[in-house]
């Protein structure tokens, strides 16, 4: 259902501002908005009480009684006491950043831990914003019963998902020691486990349903996979692999979604080979490869062999091709996942970048 929505965004200055508005609009899209007015504010820094100002909090005031929308969209992370005081003062719902990134997250997981990741996450934010107009969590247990002498509703919610965020935390690590038995088992076997990654929207499904034959999701939109898919598959040289389609990066990713779905990030963490995926024709290609690069950073991903796969080279008109740095190594393969033309590079890519990886292994055990 499309929602009517002003969204706000502020220009610190950043050279990449206008990316990131642009970036911020596609996500409002991707959740169902239909975005009547972008309103842009030049500021030096935010102010403490509204974000944006009080001259700008009227003048949006006079646009949200002139259109009437559902909800607010603010393309930064809003404290908490800044998204109450502009939700008094524009008589309707704002969303932040974060909260807008796990309504998307909410609405792509499919699988049961996806959606334990995403509930766990969106609690998380949640309890910070807690306020005594909350319609009462406790409807959700009963209520009757829960209460204890003299403790107020806000504490009851507090204490109601604080409840939860326990036995989805719990239930996160279950699944966890369920993976690494699952990866133990591959690793006894001898697999070779390679994790796509790259920013959303980079054509990382595409690609893996080229190589695998399969039918995984994918769509032209910002965060179309959530889920963590694996496949087995024959690579001519290298036998067996295992790949792993894994959630795309995004700038400004919120923290609880880091934390929350470090588990599916554990996929990466575990890989023997990454496939580092980069839509060649995005003008913002550079930054969109450093983002990725400093979440596989934080998630100890960094030290891992990684090919560099410059996808969506028929939108340049660029010919598939392998290239090599000053040493003869492997430094990116382009390709076009969409026309399926390139693959055969990739696959040699990847022969070599096991064979290189096995060769070290071996050096390493003679020293």
């Amino acid at each position: 259902m499309l929602m009517n929505v002003i969204v706000i965004s502020v220009d610190f200055g950043n050279p990449d501002y206008a990316a990131h508005s642009e970036e911020f609009k596609m996500l409002a899209e991707s959740a169902g908005a239909n975005i009547l007015e972008a309103i842009v504010v030049r500021r030096s820094r935010p102010d403490p009480a509204f974000y944006i100002g009080t001259g700008k909090v009227k003048e949006v005031c006079g646009l949200v009684g002139q259109h009437k929308p559902d909800l607010i969209l603010f393309d930064q992370p809003l404290a908490p006491a800044q998204q109450r005081n502009l939700e008094r003062e524009f008589k309707c719902r704002v969303v932040d950043r974060v909260m807008l990134i796990l309504d998307i997250f909410a609405l792509r997981a499919h699988s049961h831990e996806g959606k334990l990741q995403v509930e766990l996450a969106q609690l998380q934010h949640l309890s910070t914003r807690l306020t005594g107009m909350w319609s009462h969590l406790s409807r959700q247990q009963g209520g009757i019963g829960l209460r204890g002498p003299g403790e107020t509703q806000l504490e009851l919610d507090r204490r109601v998902i604080g409840t939860r965020v326990k036995l989805l935390r719990e239930r996160l690590a279950k699944l966890r020691r369920q993976r690494k038995t699952q990866r133990r088992r591959r690793v006894r076997g001898g697999v070779m486990s390679i994790s796509l990654v790259g920013y959303t929207n980079a054509g990382k499904s595409t690609l893996f349903n080229a190589l695998t034959k399969s039918t995984a999701y994918a769509a032209d939109q910002l965060f179309a996979t959530l889920d963590t898919t694996t496949r087995r598959v024959w690579v001519e040289g290298a036998g067996q692999v295992v790949v792993s389609d894994t959630v795309g990066f995004i700038r400004d990713l919120p923290p609880t979604l880091v934390a929350a779905f470090r588990a599916t990030l554990e996929e990466t963490v575990q890989a023997d080979l990454l496939l580092h995926v980069v839509d060649v024709s995005s003008l913002t290609r550079d930054e969109q490869m450093q983002e990725v690069n400093k979440v596989l950073a934080d998630i100890n991903a960094a030290s891992i062999p990684t090919i560099v796969v410059y996808n969506k080279i028929d939108l340049l008109g660029h010919d598939p091709r392998i290239e090599r740095d000053e040493r003869g190594t492997i430094a990116r393969v382009l390709l076009s996942a969409e026309q399926r033309s390139g693959l055969d590079l990739l696959r040699q890519a990847i022969v070599e970048s096991i064979q290189i990886a096995e060769d070290n292994a071996f050096n390493f055990e003679d020293i």
